[in-house]
């Protein structure tokens, strides 16, 4: 490394978040820049470990260390070069991934770990200003075609590999625009949409075409699919939501987390008025029923809405501070956590069930029925036993049901391929990312469930290496993770 001793001179440290009161008045991300060589310093952090384990708590295998040590030196050309031999998408990973990469950090074990994800970000970002981000073409095609089913990063960095390799690969996307999640679940204050366009700009120019308003199953056969393509990836994502089916979910005012995202970045996008988005949280008592990413995603956009009250729910107990003794290094560490969402204000209640949706006597929504748990562990499986005495009423005007995902959706495009599934309802995937049907393959939360981006786009990535080999009988596409993996988050 550069600098042997840079993790002893310098301490970990982010560029600042924009004061509360000042971002809650536009949509624009929350951090702002870093001042000049803070980021070369954080790469400086960057040990000489011997075995970096930030490699392998990365999925796409980072080759974290070098682009570490690149941008130290001011080498920043040579570090985009690294950063994008193993991540086609890090301005979304270095935006939208939670790092397992940094609790695997091997300073990590007793000090702060390195800032890998903010020097990720760094270099991409730096990249794009620079201009060195260019179209990669094929330098000759093969004649096979692919048609790549969802659009988000699983689809895209399937897609990009694919259209690079020489094939002609058409992303078949039911929503109106491009992105899956990227587009219409992840914040504009998370992730500007411009960040987005850009890249999809770069694919469109390398030769990827992209066909938007097409729901497989729906508007176009399974079958004229097949008869059109070679080869079908699946990468509709785990887009089947997990509801709460209690007395009372029918009143209006209950809605899920995916119906009520949605509206904020279409008004982003011009669609609509801000202020005459169909669900608004503006002056209103607001619960998120869901301690997760997603439920912070509703956090930050109620408050930008100008919600009255806001408080989100979490069934689970708070957890610890630092990490407990049966979570150890270089696992991800189940602690604490506070995003940008919830550092604007609401309140975080946890080990709280809902037992009922109340109605104001006209079929709307006007509080919930709570009640506090205790986890209890039976049979090896957590429960929640009520604490007596501690049922109340909590009055709300909207509900947000940011509870996850149970898998993908079956009507239409998976019902008519008549595709196996696996018992936990996601498609079932062989050694090589075939389905069960040949010239069939999945990646992503549609085969292995709800899980983070880099997953996706590893498993993109995997899958399209396999897509290639099926095609052509070889492939010299990278394949960083095989179906059987399990992250260490």
């Amino acid at each position: 490394m550069g600098d042997v001793r840079g993790f002893l001179k310098h301490d970990r440290s982010l560029p600042s978040r924009r004061p509360v009161p000042v971002r809650l008045l536009d949509w624009q991300e929350v951090y702002e820049a870093p001042e000049p060589g803070a980021i070369e310093l954080q790469a400086s952090r960057c040990m000489d470990c011997g075995i970096p384990f930030c490699n392998n708590g990365c999925p796409l295998g980072n080759i974290i260390p070098d682009w570490n040590d690149m941008v130290y030196r001011d080498e920043w050309r040579q570090a985009i070069d690294r950063l994008h031999a193993t991540n086609n998408f890090p301005e979304f990973t270095g935006r939208l991934c939670p790092a397992p990469c940094e609790a695997a950090c091997v300073l990590g074990i007793n000090a702060d770990p390195v800032t890998i994800k903010q020097v990720e970000v760094s270099i991409i970002d730096r990249a794009w200003d620079e201009g060195w981000v260019v179209p990669v073409r094929p330098a000759q095609m093969t004649g096979r075609s692919v048609a790549v089913i969802g659009s988000g990063p699983a689809g895209l960095a399937a897609a990009q590999q694919l259209t690079r390799a020489g094939h002609r690969v058409v992303v078949l996307e039911r929503a109106d625009r491009i992105g899956g999640l990227l587009r219409y679940g992840i914040p504009e204050f998370k992730m500007e949409k411009r960040v987005l366009d850009r890249r999809l700009a770069q694919m469109r120019a390398e030769g990827t075409e992209f066909r938007t308003g097409v729901e497989i199953g729906v508007d176009v056969s399974v079958e004229s699919v097949r008869r059109e393509f070679d080869a079908i990836v699946i990468a509709t994502g785990s887009t089947a939501w997990r509801d709460l089916p209690i007395p009372g979910r029918d009143l209006s005012g209950i809605h899920q987390a995916m119906e009520y995202l949605p509206w904020a970045n279409r008004a982003q996008e011009g669609d609509l008025e801000v202020d005459t988005v169909p669900i608004h949280a503006g002056g209103k008592r607001v619960v998120i029923i869901g301690g997760g990413d997603t439920g912070a995603d509703c956090l930050g956009t109620a408050h930008r809405q100008g919600a009255a009250h806001i408080s989100q729910f979490e069934i689970m107990p708070r957890p610890p501070v630092d990490r407990p003794d049966a979570n150890p290094w270089p696992t991800w560490p189940f602690i604490y956590r506070t995003s940008s969402a919830h550092e604007e204000g609401g309140d975080r209640v946890y080990s709280v069930n809902t037992v009922e949706f109340v109605d104001d006597g006209s079929g709307a929504l006007c509080g919930l029925r709570l009640v506090d748990v205790e986890q209890q562990v039976v049979d090896g499986r957590p429960s929640f036993v009520p604490v007596d005495g501690s049922e109340r009423i909590l009055e709300a005007d909207l509900v947000f049901l940011a509870m996850g995902f149970v898998g993908p959706e079956r009507p239409g495009l998976l019902e008519q391929l008549d595709v196996e599934l696996d018992d936990r309802g996601n498609v079932t995937r062989s050694a090589d990312w075939s389905t069960s049907i040949d010239g069939v393959f999945v990646c992503g939360d549609a085969g292995r469930g709800q899980s983070l981006i880099v997953w996706a786009i590893a498993e993109g990535r995997s899958c399209a290496a396999s897509v290639d080999r099926h095609l052509m009988g070889e492939t010299d596409l990278p394949s960083p993770v095989a179906p059987t993996d399990r992250p260490l988050v």
